[in-house]
């Protein structure tokens, strides 16, 4: 990982620095700082209409779309060496790289959204929640109750611990800006390609199977974080949620989704996930816990503390690494 010429802060302390103004500033400084994420999926957009076609074989569909995951990997990381060689080069060089961090950082963005949610059912009701889950979830949104639409808001929080905050820094500790470059590239487009259907079946392969890769471990340690965070906020349930973890985890056909989720509904007592309509069909999914399934909205400020002592936690360890690197 690069440092600075002119002697700026290491990266691990710019990334703890950036976790801070996260914590503090996120969803403020998101009406400045562009969103990379959205920038990989308006090219991945771009390139489904151009390239995935109804009338192309199913091989030529994977070909295309393997060729567009691995041209934005590959760009990614490139982007990112240039970006840190410059931050490197030039006086006050980190303040770029920290910059670049805090656009890859959008936990608090996710938890404001979320608490937007909790609101909008306590003060305007069912019609204004749905509205304020959009985004948030797959679900139709309007086959959603009131616990429908608390359980999603509750699963985008963990998934966003995992996706928007711990995967992010994560890649950033191991392989600085173009660790972060390609995971926020891989992130946005596994939006844009990886959702279940026909069309993304084979044209969105390649990007689901990198992002699945990239987040292996991530989405373990954001479980770690979420069930350590339910311990300290209440003893009792640190076993519920490794419990939880070890029992379900594995469940859904996601690869990595069933980790964090898994941890939030041990950790707090709840049934996540489960079946839901779409139209008139039902689609099949697997409860993850087994505690209440009627998610109301104190259930969801109980899920925001979860996510922002886990968030807390996630800083410790990046500075209890920043100890130890110091004292090498």
């Amino acid at each position: 990982m690069a440092s600075t010429v002119f002697g700026g802060p290491g990266p691990l302390f710019l990334l703890l620095l950036a976790l801070a103004v996260d914590l503090a500033l996120g969803g403020w400084t998101d009406r400045f700082l562009p969103d990379p994420a959205r920038l990989a999926q308006r090219l991945c957009a771009s390139a489904d209409r151009r390239l995935n076609r109804a009338e192309r074989s199913p091989r030529d569909r994977l070909l295309r779309g393997a060729l567009v995951g691995l041209v934005l990997l590959a760009g990614a990381l490139v982007a990112g060496v240039l970006v840190q060689e410059v931050a490197a080069a030039v006086r006050g060089g980190w303040l770029l790289e920290l910059a670049a961090l805090v656009m890859g950082l959008r936990g608090r963005a996710s938890w404001l959204r979320v608490r937007e949610v909790r609101r909008a059912l306590e003060q305007r009701g069912l019609p204004a929640a749905q509205e304020a889950v959009s985004g948030l979830t797959r679900r139709h949104l309007y086959a959603l109750d009131e616990h429908g639409v608390a359980r999603a808001a509750i699963e985008h929080l963990a998934r966003a611990f995992d996706r928007r905050l711990v995967a992010p820094a994560f890649w950033y500790m191991l392989l600085g800006l173009p660790g972060l470059f390609a995971w926020i590239a891989m992130d946005g487009a596994d939006s844009a390609l990886g959702r279940p259907g026909t069309r993304h079946a084979q044209f969105g392969l390649t990007v689901a199977r990198l992002d699945d890769a990239l987040n292996a471990i991530p989405a373990r340690l954001a479980a770690l974080l979420l069930a350590l965070a339910g311990g300290v906020l209440g003893g009792a349930r640190l076993t519920e949620a490794f419990r939880t973890l070890r029992r379900d985890a594995r469940k859904p056909a996601s690869l990595n989704m069933g980790w964090p989720v898994a941890a939030m509904a041990g950790a707090l007592g709840l049934s996540l996930g489960g079946p839901h309509r779409d139209g008139g069909v039902v689609i099949t999914e697997p409860w993850l816990g087994d505690g209440r399934a009627r998610a109301v909205p104190a259930d969801i400020g109980r899920a925001l503390g979860l996510a922002a002592v886990a968030s807390l936690l996630l800083a410790l360890l990046v500075g209890l690494v920043l100890v130890g690197v110091a004292g090498i």
